[in-house]
C-alpha cells in the first residue's frame, strides 16, 4: 500500500484543504475507535489515566521532532489559538510595548492581539515581508505568521537576526514544511495538530524558549500546569513549557500521535519536500490556465483569484474537489499536501473549467 492510499477520502475527493484539516489517515482512525472502546469496556479508572499521560508524552516528544527542539520546551495543546493566546496573555505587556505584526494575520493571532492593545500595547502591521525591516528602537516585540495563511509567503528569514522577541503563529508552516525553532530564532511557536499533521481537531502545540518562559505567566493554570497538586494552595507550577499542557481527550491525542507516526514513516523531509514541490506544480498550471496566483513562497499552499469564492467553492465541492475561500478576499486556497498527486490538480482544472 502506497502512501497515498493510507488517506481513505483520497478515494473520493481531490482533497486540498489541509491549511484548515489534514485528511485524516486510516490508521489513526482505528487507533482512536480503539482507545474509545477500551474506555468503553474498561471504564475510566486509574489505568486510563496513565494511558492518557502516555500518549500525551509520545506526541510531546513527537511534535518536539517536527520542530527540532527538546521535548520539556513543548506543550500539548488544543492548537494554534491556544498557543499563541496563553504566551501573549501571560506577558505583561503595557503601553510601553509596540508589537509589529503582518497586515494579514489570521483570526486565531488577532484575537490575543487586540487584547494586547486593549492593555495599552501599540500594534503595528506591516507586510509580511517587512516584519523585520520594521523592527525599531520603539519594538519590544514581534508576533507573526511564519507562513501566511493566505497567500503562502513566508516571513522572512531576518526576523531570527532582530533584537526582539519573535512569536510565530505556525499554523501553516509545522507539519508543511521543516521548522527549526533555533533556527527561526524564535521564543515561542504555536501550531496545530488537525491541519499538516492530519491529527485531531482539537490538538495542537506549543514551543516555548525555557529562558523566555520566564517572563511568561500561568494565566490559568490547569491540572496539568502543577508539579505536584497535594499542598493545595502552596502547590507550585511547572517550570517548563508543560506547565501550558491541556487535558485533552485520550482518543484525540491518540489519533494526532499515530497520524505523525504514519507521516514520520514516509519520512518527514520526504513529505516536505513533496508537499512545496507539487504545490509549485500546481502555482505553475493554475497560472498557465489564465488564474491569477498570489504571490507566494515555497510553501504548500497556493491561493488564485476567482469570481464569488464562496459560490466557487461550494461548485468545486459538489465536483469532488475540497478547496477553501478565504472571506474579505477573491482568493480561494488550495492545500497541496504530499498525500495528493497531480490527478488532484487535473481534477480541480477540469473542475474549474466546468
Amino acid at each position: 500500500m502506497g502512501f497515498r492510499d493510507e488517506f481513505p477520502v483520497l478515494q473520493q475527493l481531490a482533497y486540498l484543504n489541509a491549511g484548515t484539516d489534514g485528511p485524516i489517515p486510516r490508521a489513526a482512525a482505528e487507533a482512536a475507535r480503539a482507545e474509545l472502546d477500551a474506555q468503553l469496556t474498561d471504564g475510566r479508572l486509574m489505568p486510563h489515566f496513565e494511558r492518557r499521560h502516555d500518549l500525551g508524552d509520545a506526541l510531546r516528544t513527537g511534535y518536539a521532532r517536527v520542530l527540532g527542539c527538546a521535548p520539556e520546551d513543548v506543550a500539548v495543546t488544543s492548537g494554534t489559538t491556544a498557543g499563541l493566546g496563553v504566551i501573549l496573555a501571560g506577558l505583561a505587556i503595557s503601553a510601553k510595548d509596540e508589537i509589529i505584526t503582518s497586515d494579514a494575520e489570521h483570526p486565531g493571532l488577532i484575537g490575543p492581539l487586540i487584547a494586547a492593545r486593549h492593555r495599552g500595547a501599540t500594534v503595528k502591521e506591516v507586510p509580511i515581508a517587512e516584519l523585520a525591516n520594521a523592527v525599531t528602537k520603539k519594538t519590544t516585540l514581534v508576533a507573526a505568521s511564519h507562513v501566511s495563511w493566505i497567500t503562502g509567503e513566508v516571513a522572512p528569514a531576518e526576523l531570527a537576526d532582530v533584537p526582539v522577541p519573535v512569536i510565530l503563529d505556525g499554523a501553516q508552516g509545522a507539519g508543511a514544511i521543516a521548522v527549526d525553532v533555533h533556527e527561526l530564532g524564535c521564543v515561542a511557536y504555536a501550531g496545530p495538530g488537525q491541519k499538516w499533521l492530519c491529527g485531531a481537531d482539537g490538538t495542537g502545540m506549543l514551543y516555548l524558549d525555557p529562558d523566555f518562559g520566564e517572563r511568561v505567566r500561568t494565566i490559568a493554570p490547569t491540572y496539568f500546569s502543577f508539579e505536584d497538586t497535594s499542598h493545595g494552595l502552596d502547590s507550585s507550577l511547572k517550570g517548563t513549557a508543560n506547565r501550558f499542557d491541556l487535558p485533552l481527550p485520550r482518543e484525540a491525542v491518540a489519533l494526532s500521535k499515530v497520524a505523525l507516526d504514519v507521516l514520520e514513516a514516509e519520512g518527514l523531509e520526504t513529505i516536505y519536500a513533496r508537499g512545496v514541490e507539487l504545490a509549485h506544480t500546481f502555482a505553475t498550471r493554475l497560472a498557465d490556465a489564465g488564474f491569477t496566483v498570489a504571490p507566494r513562497g515555497a510553501t504548500t499552499l497556493v491561493t488564485f483569484e476567482v469570481d464569488d469564492p464562496e459560490a466557487r467553492r461550494e461548485q468545486l465541492n459538489a465536483r469532488g474537489v475540497a478547496v477553501r475561500n478565504l472571506p474579505g478576499t477573491p482568493y480561494l486556497r488550495a492545500s497541496v499536501g504530499a498525500w495528493n498527486d497531480e490527478s488532484d490538480l487535473d481534477r480541480l482544472l477540469k473542475a474549474l473549467k466546468a
